[in-house]
């Protein structure tokens, strides 16, 4: 048990091996810290990101996923997503601010994926007025952006280590979007299908780690949703002027629960025991519980 003077708001353990087990937390003080949790007293690395909250933070290159740096993103109230190498003191390495002229938008969530190499990598980034802005850290550019019309509370790849396969954006109203990320049609961008969940917010998406078409997602109303994608039979087409363009495929619910009357904010898979699963309230309740029958899916 660790306390710090600031709130803290979101962490990761994305960016170092598990030898190391350093916890890099946002706070609400717009700090990146990076904690040895042997040694809590003083921050291994310690840097003013942003000028407001730190909503989100995902770290990629450690714990075996996703080759590269050992890298942190933070998305911040400020409007601006930041990507840290803490072996670089004080700067980043990537900063995606709006443009001149362009209002600041509250960045509630950030998400690393297609880092199945030493040199791609891509950040996608999601806004409280629905705009999701993918952002490519090898081209350093804006890849694509969509809006959703609600709120994103949360984005997921369903894996980071792999070529951008498939993205799950949650939102607001009870509705989620899941985006296939392998064919982007130069003006229509990426295929996706959309589902109505629930009337509440949803808060989280989660990919099963030992099967990414699997993935759950966690309500306001305090329930947990599991579902599966499925593919179409073709995933590409080719429109009335031969450029690629991504097929969507559907979605299965397989099973529901409503564990609170809080909403569930927080969710996380077992990387080890498929299955297992843990998930924080608003009822200052944390459970842990297990899924059976995922072999059989």
């Amino acid at each position: 048990k660790i306390e710090k003077a600031k709130p803290l708001k979101c962490g990761t353990f994305g960016a170092t091996s598990l030898q190391q087990r350093y916890f890099a937390t946002g706070d609400f003080g717009g700090n990146l810290n990076i904690w040895n949790l042997e040694a809590p007293e003083i921050p291994v690395y310690s840097v003013k990101g942003h000028k407001e909250i730190i909503n989100s933070i995902d770290g990629v290159g450690g714990l075996g996923i996703g080759e590269g740096a050992p890298e942190i993103v933070t998305g911040s109230r400020d409007g601006t997503v930041k990507v840290w190498d803490p072996r670089q003191k004080d700067t980043p390495v990537a900063n995606m601010e709006p443009v001149q002229g362009e209002s600041k938008r509250d960045c509630w969530t950030v998400a690393f994926g297609n880092a199945y190499n030493q040199e791609e990598r891509v950040v996608c980034a999601g806004y409280d007025n629905g705009d999701i802005k993918l952002f490519d850290l090898k081209t350093m550019s804006l890849r694509w952006e969509t809006n959703i019309k609600n709120g994103v509370c949360s984005v997921e790849f369903d894996r980071k280590d792999v070529n951008m396969n498939k993205l799950v954006a949650t939102s607001l109203e009870g509705k989620f979007h899941v985006f296939d990320m392998r064919t982007q049609h130069p003006t229509k961008g990426f295929a996706s299908v959309s589902e109505k969940a629930q009337k509440s917010t949803i808060w989280q998406v989660r990919h099963l780690p030992q099967n990414r078409d699997i993935f759950m997602t966690s309500g306001g109303a305090g329930s947990l949703h599991l579902w599966k994608y499925e593919y179409p039979a073709q995933r590409s087409k080719k429109d009335s002027e031969g450029a690629e363009m991504g097929v969507a495929g559907s979605l299965s619910l397989l099973q529901n629960v409503t564990l609170s009357t809080q909403p569930i904010s927080s969710l996380d898979w077992s990387p080890d025991k498929k299955g297992l699963c843990v998930c924080g309230a608003f009822d200052q309740t944390v459970r842990v519980l297990i899924v059976t029958k995922l072999n059989k899916v």
